[in-house]
């Protein structure tokens, strides 16, 4: 009767862990199709030039754009106990649209082909750490650490850069994102592992968490397909 029950236990946790990751990457696609579109849209139509460059120069408007998802990426991350599960999607679809406006300017600085490479190399990368993250038995939670602080480090620096306009300094910056992100997909997959595992938490929750973990391994993604795109597209 306890091996019954233990394999029933085992299946039912499977069954949660596989619904959870469903929804984790349903989220993830989401933001990175509604990204895609309004970046495709901004750029073709002309609306991110008008948008981002005035005739002095750059508008303010590509700053606000620039930094506003930095903000709701915390809003969300940090407040989504409190926030309903309407407001965290909202937000979450809000912080996918700027993300869009903000890449529509890579069609004006790198080629398509340049694009599409860098795309399916991030891809084909983030698919092989997520896989690892998920299977290895290690336990990855320094590893973690010392590349979250990594992440801060390069990302003030290229804030720096934006002042700069350091080529060098980019392209330095965008190799070591390389192994940052990398890294960090690997570290996330096996927290949300632990979180898709724990059957205490109510459906409310987890469908909140699920949305927390696309946001983040969407937030990978970009940034591990833009430091691979600084340097595939680099003249």
């Amino acid at each position: 009767m306890n091996e019954i029950l233990d394999q029933s236990y085992e299946g039912q946790s499977r069954e949660i862990t596989r619904d959870f990751f469903k929804s984790v990457y349903s989220y993830m696609f989401l933001a990175l199709g509604l990204s895609g579109l309004v970046s495709y849209w901004a750029a073709s139509s002309g609306f991110a030039v008008e948008l981002f460059f005035t005739e002095t120069g750059i508008s303010p408007m590509f700053y606000i754009v620039a930094f506003a998802p930095v903000g709701l990426a915390l809003l969300i991350q940090m407040a989504y106990k409190r926030l309903s599960f309407g407001v965290l999607l909202a937000s979450f679809m809000g912080y996918a649209i700027l993300i869009g406006l903000s890449l529509s300017t890579i069609f004006m600085v790198f080629t398509s082909n340049a694009i599409f490479l860098a795309f399916f190399t991030a891809a084909g990368g983030f698919a092989a750490m997520a896989i690892l993250g998920y299977t290895t038995k290690t336990d990855l939670t320094k590893m973690g650490s010392l590349l979250y602080m990594a992440f801060i480090g390069i990302f003030i620096a290229g804030i720096v850069n934006m002042f700069l306009g350091s080529g060098m300094l980019d392209f330095w910056i965008a190799v070591i994102g390389v192994f940052v992100f990398t890294g960090l997909t690997a570290y996330y997959m096996q927290q949300l592992k632990g979180v898709a595992q724990d059957q205490t938490l109510n459906g409310v929750d987890r469908s909140k968490l699920a949305l927390v973990g696309g946001l983040q391994l969407y937030i990978l993604f970009v940034n591990l397909f833009m430091s691979l795109l600084r340097i595939i597209g680099r003249e």
